[in-house]
């Protein structure tokens, strides 16, 4: 394969910039040839930023009249909470919600239906990310049955699962999983590699042309380290980079399975004593909050864009603006990005 790009690579922290403003919870970023952003947006729907920097708001309820900021916050705090984000085949946008628990579709002017709330006769759970591969089918990640999901963040707990949506409807294709969080597709669409949260892990199983899964193994080191694995994405030479929440790393794992570390904009003590707690099954949101860097704060998502598909950006959980760098290797074009 040639030497990998990523060799000697770490993130000029002098190179970074920003771009965005007054974000809420930019979890997911989506990017588009023309050099246009969408971000997930706490506030119910997607920030469309431009290529000059011009945001629009896109709400799933972008036709209500609202009299009063407390009317607008009431109807915004009745549980939806965009997290994952992809376009379908039209242009739509396929939102894995976190807080209705269902994945939804909505249109670019805001309208907005449920596609799936229940699976198999049962609440569908703690609904993560969702994922549009070639042959238009989607990868669907449930992070938890537990209810308040925040009591399933604690090790050993293993009943997340993938679900797939195709012609045949929604089903669960791979289970047991701790947490399940971002999945992604290698370049030819032979293995799904799945983040495991709480288990610290990456995990990939074998898709078969009818998108069932198998042969699950372990991909790269177990566990990664620091931090709690997030958000996903390949680049060209087939190393995935992954962000590492709580300890607000970024690093790569190589085809050999090597890690890398690309940035570390942690709090190491901080870390350490909310990982001490983690591992009692005590950690509160305190001790999480402590762990906040200043670049993407929970940093949670990584996206190649830009013309070259070598601008890398960054998404977090709690920051207000998506910063962002240059890649020394192009990003593994999405299916949106495809002719």
């Amino acid at each position: 394969m040639g030497k990998n790009p990523l060799d000697g690579f770490t993130v000029d922290r002098a190179s970074i910039r920003y771009i965005g403003h007054d974000l809420q919870r930019p979890e997911c970023i989506l990017a588009e040839p023309d050099g246009t952003l969408w971000s997930a947006d706490a506030r119910g729907g997607v920030m469309r930023i431009a290529p000059d920097g011009t945001q629009t708001m896109i709400t799933q309820q972008s036709n209500a009249q609202f009299q009063s900021t407390a009317d607008f916050e009431a109807r915004f705090t009745q549980g939806t909470l965009p997290n994952g984000l992809a376009f379908a085949a039209n242009g739509d946008f396929l939102i894995a919600n976190f807080g209705t628990d269902a994945l939804e579709v909505m249109t670019r002017d805001g309208r907005s239906r449920t596609l799936y709330d229940t699976i198999e006769g049962k609440p569908i759970g703690k609904v993560n990310f969702v994922l549009r591969d070639s042959r238009d089918r989607m990868w669907l990640t449930i992070s938890t049955r537990v209810n308040p999901w925040t009591a399933a963040v604690r090790p050993g707990l293993d009943d997340g699962y993938v679900a797939v949506a195709d012609e045949r409807g929604l089903r669960v294709v791979a289970e047991g999983f701790c947490f399940t969080n971002e999945v992604r597709l290698d370049a030819r669409e032979e293995w799904l590699y799945i983040v495991e949260t709480t288990g610290k892990r990456v995990s990939r199983m074998r898709v078969t042309p009818e998108a069932e899964l198998r042969d699950r193994e372990v991909f790269g080191p177990e566990p990664l380290g620091t931090g709690f694995p997030d958000g996903i994405a390949f680049d060209a030479y087939g190393n995935l980079w992954c962000t590492m929440l709580m300890a607000d790393r970024l690093i790569a794992i190589t085809p050999e399975g090597d890690l890398r570390v690309l940035l570390d904009d942690g709090d190491p003590e901080a870390t350490a004593a909310m990982e001490a707690k983690f591992a009692k099954s005590e950690a509160t949101a305190e001790d999480m909050r402590r762990t906040k860097g200043t670049i993407a704060p929970w940093m949670a998502s990584v996206t190649f864009g830009g013309s070259d598909l070598r601008t890398a950006y960054i998404g977090s959980l709690i920051g207000t603006r998506i910063p962002y760098f240059r890649s020394p290797v192009a990003g593994l074009p999405m299916v949106h990005w495809r002719p």
